[in-house]
Formats: C-alpha cells, sequence, structure tokens
C-alpha cells in the first residue's frame, strides 16, 4: 500500500542507509525529489503509527471499563469535547464516531445505563440534548488517560512554540483535506472500482 509516493518496499530501500533507493522510480534516488518523496512517506508512515497506537488506547480504556470498543471510543469524544467546553450533541457524537442516527441513540442508551454518561437540557431550545460525561466516570479517564497526556506533554516540550504552529498548521492542513476527501471523492463508500 502506498503512502503517497510509491510503494512501501521502495522506500524501505531508501531508508537502508546506503542511499541507493529508488523512491521515486526514476533510479536516482539521491535526488531532491526522491529523498522529498520518502521523506513524506516517513512522515505518512508515523502518523498512520500514531493513529493506530491512539485506536489501540481506545480499545485497552474499553477492555479497562468492559465496555465495546465503539462505545468507550464515543465515550473518549463526549469526554474530549467537554475538556474542549464544547460537549457533544447526539448528532455530533454520530458524526465523530461514523454510526447511524439509530446506532448512536443504541450506544448512548448503554453508556447511560453504565452510569458513564448524562443527557443535559442545556440550550435556549429545550429540543436540543448535550451528552455529559457522568460525576463517576471523569476520575476513571483522568486516571487511565494520565500516563498518556503526561508522556505526550513531554515529547512536545521538546519543540518551540514556532515549530509547534507549524505542526498545528500542518495537522490543520491533513485534516481539511481529509475532510474533503471523505465529503467529495469517497462519500459513496469509496471511490469507482476500475473496469476490469
Amino acid at each position: 500500500m502506498t503512502n503517497g509516493h510509491g510503494a512501501d518496499g521502495d522506500r524501505d530501500r531508501e531508508s537502508d542507509g546506503s542511499g541507493n533507493g529508488d523512491s521515486d522510480g526514476s533510479g536516482n534516488g539521491d535526488s531532491a525529489a526522491g529523498r522529498e518523496a520518502v521523506r513524506v512517506d516517513r512522515v505518512m508512515d508515523g502518523l498512520r503509527a500514531f493513529g493506530a497506537n491512539y485506536t489501540e488506547f481506545t480499545r485497552r480504556f474499553a477492555t479497562w471499563l468492559g465496555l465495546h470498543s465503539t462505545d468507550a471510543a464515543a465515550l473518549v469524544e463526549i469526554l474530549y469535547a467537554e475538556d474542549q467546553g464544547t460537549p457533544l450533541s447526539p448528532a455530533r457524537l454520530s458524526e465523530r464516531v461514523s454510526l447511524s442516527s439509530g446506532a448512536t441513540a443504541i450506544l448512548l442508551k448503554r453508556l447511560e445505563q453504565a452510569g458513564h454518561i448524562v443527557r443535559t437540557r442545556e440550550s435556549a431550545d429545550r429540543r436540543v440534548v448535550t451528552l455529559r460525561s457522568s460525576p463517576g466516570i471523569r476520575p476513571r479517564a483522568i486516571a487511565f488517560f494520565g500516563p498518556y497526556s503526561e508522556r505526550m506533554a513531554e515529547a512536545m516540550a521538546a519543540y518551540s512554540p514556532q515549530e509547534i504552529q507549524q505542526f498545528e498548521t500542518f495537522l490543520g492542513t491533513l485534516r481539511t483535506t481529509m475532510d474533503a476527501l471523505l465529503a467529495h471523492e469517497y462519500e459513496g463508500g469509496g471511490p469507482t472500482p476500475p473496469t476490469p
């Protein structure tokens, strides 16, 4: 599977330290374009690995709480949105976890029955439901994700505010690009398969 600039095998040859790889398919792995292609592949690999690790943290959180992984992912989204000062509605949660409104309603019922969330009506429009974590779940979430938060903060402290700003801009651009892809090219589940 490619990361945007050639097969993983091409990247592996370039990254063996010999400088003899052919990452751009031109036979000139030492070219500026070839080196840039390898760098982009490494960044994409890093993002993929980070995403996989984050998914694993969520899976272990689910096991730790005795929840289904989808329920735990939804709970993490609810907790995170609260921390950001923008608590979710069921509709927004549905978008975040890529479930239908019906499936989200069933999921929320399970979380509510387990005592992990509460539904409130905080808006002037009483039809709007706001999702909040229950008082009992927040300390458990802090206990679980505390080491993660501390180590991530330590890792990021090694970078200057200017570098962090560049990372933020870069990740924002990637997110906008992926949102656009999902809304257009992948709206129906994926691009049209090629005709055999």
